[in-house]
């Protein structure tokens, strides 16, 4: 007999798969652990070996230990407690943004800022710009809607009520980026797709909103933020079996460029009863996006203004501009990067890095250039390192579990360690760890960060275990069997088994 926890049907069929993947392993492990104990292996078999009890637990989800690569380490200790295949390069998916995140807080400090500078070309009188507002873009990974509306605030306290020309904008910072948005996965409209720029505001990104409305047998749509150019043709149809938590699998989106303004077309199906839902899109360019946010904005604060956008590159008086917007710290941009795994926050701060070292518009090659540099100047080991996306948004970059628990052991080490730490995931708590690890033994004593891919599941961090040693864990796997939770499962039943004291 089996318990069927009593949960909405719409919630119920990817916790129960993902609860029965998790149990039978579970029970293997413990078994298997129980008879590792009856007869211990050396200290250099436990090192290099997989334990009988691992084994057994990837039997169980028929993984192949050539897909996983494992390390686990006591700083402080000369040797590691576990390591399985750990000089394997691996893609480590969004474990790759530790890398980033490191090599900006080291080389910029934790209260770096980024500044964005408007400039007034024109005299202003009466309120009355004539002339044209330019933005000088700074890279600012932190400039939301919200703050963009601060930052327009900021010019009307300075006299500005109407504008009589255009909206410049300076992306002169960064050069155009080597690939399209679609490029990774040919999803351009994907939000984690959008790439960097200079003057990015909010991601560049649309959230749009999905309401179930039964009584009148329609989904209610609605976008933020407000965008007078552009509208959206709603064609989803409300349906009692389309899951709730699937959404973004039974929503199709497009955008019709054709139409005038362009509009955003949704279709497909979304669960009857099913609570608010929200999809992020890109779906203009950069420059549309800004000009029409900042149409909106400067009207909600009462200003005028008729005119287009253009681009162009400030020439005037750098030490005059009419308003300077200083960002939040780099601090919080790396606790929004790893807890949330975003990925157009990390290429943002590469190019900042590279910016800082070079002049002229940079690359992202720049900023790739940038991350190995500042990891060379430590000390640690790139061989072998293919280093291809910052974000880890690549089918070929590759690091080994070695590098990864050097990068972690060289972080804690470092001057801004608590700043690091405590930008990853806490396992139960928040992130991308929120769900995992919830109401159990692993709660709170773990902070890693996740990454998956397709073909790649992975996990890697700092977790106490229950006899309070503070260790390093590295779980790196690759292949077609990650997927379906299946990586997950390995995942947590591994990083259990270290807890009570397996490593």
């Amino acid at each position: 007999m089996c318990f069927v926890p009593t949960v909405p049907p719409q919630r119920l069929r990817s916790r129960w798969c993902r609860f029965t993947l998790i149990i039978p392993g579970l029970f293997a492990l413990a078994a298997a652990a129980l008879d590792a104990r009856a007869e211990p292996a050396s200290p250099a078999q436990a090192a290099h070996a997989l334990p009988p009890a691992l084994q057994t637990l990837l039997d169980e989800h028929e993984l192949s230990p050539a897909a996983i690569s494992l390390l686990v380490h006591k700083p402080g200790e000369d040797e590691p407690r576990l390591q399985f295949q750990a000089g394997q390069p691996r893609n480590p998916a969004s474990v790759m943004k530790l890398f980033t995140t490191y090599a900006a807080l080291d080389a910029l400090g934790p209260a770096h800022t980024w500044t964005t500078r408007v400039h007034a070309d024109g005299p202003v009188e009466a309120g009355r710009l004539e002339g044209d507002l330019w933005i000088e873009g700074s890279g600012d990974p932190l400039l939301t809607a919200e703050r963009f509306w601060e930052l327009l605030g900021s010019v009307q306290r300075r006299g500005v009520d109407a504008i009589t020309g255009d909206l410049v904008l300076d992306r002169s910072r960064f050069a155009p980026t080597e690939s399209g948005a679609g490029a990774f996965d040919g999803r351009p409209y994907r939000a984690y797709n959008q790439p960097p720029h200079p003057l990015l505001v909010n991601y560049n990104a649309i959230q749009f909103e999905l309401e179930s409305v039964d009584a009148e047998g329609r989904v209610r749509v609605a976008f933020h933020p407000p965008l007078d150019g552009l509208e959206v043709d709603n064609r989803l149809q409300l349906d009692d079996d389309a899951w709730c938590n699937a959404y973004r699998w039974h929503v199709g989106f497009a955008l019709d460029t054709e139409r005038d303004p362009p509009t955003a077309i949704l279709d497909g199906r979304h669960g009857s009863g099913c609570d608010l839902a929200r999809l992020y899109r890109s779906a203009l360019p950069v420059e549309d996006y800004v000009h029409d946010l900042f149409d909106s904005l400067w009207r909600q604060w009462g200003g005028e203004f008729d005119g287009g956008w253009r681009s162009g590159e400030w020439s005037g008086p750098e030490d005059e501009p009419l308003v300077e917007h200083e960002s939040g710290p780099l601090s919080e941009a790396v606790r929004r990067i790893n807890k949330y795994s975003n990925n157009v926050m990390t290429r943002q701060l590469a190019l900042s890095l590279a910016a800082e070292r070079a002049d002229g518009p940079v690359t992202e090659a720049d900023g790739r250039s940038a991350v190995r540099a500042i990891l060379d100047e430590h000390g640690l080991d790139t061989a072998g390192m293919v280093l291809d996306e910052v974000a880890g948004l690549s089918r070929t970059n590759r690091v080994s579990a070695v590098q990864v628990a050097d990068l972690l052991e060289l972080a804690a080490a470092s001057r801004f360690a608590p700043e690091f730490q405590a930008s990853l995931p806490i396992a139960g708590i928040d992130g991308t760890l929120s769900s995992r690890f919830a109401d159990s033994a692993a709660t709170g004593r773990m902070r890693m960060k996740t990454g998956m891919l397709r073909d790649a599941s992975t996990i890697a961090g700092y977790l106490r275990n229950h006899d309070d040693e503070d260790l390093i864990a590295v779980i790196l796997i690759n292949g077609n069997e990650v997927r379906g939770g299946r990586g997950h499962a390995v995942q947590e039943a591994i990083l259990h088994w270290i807890l009570e004291g397996g490593a």
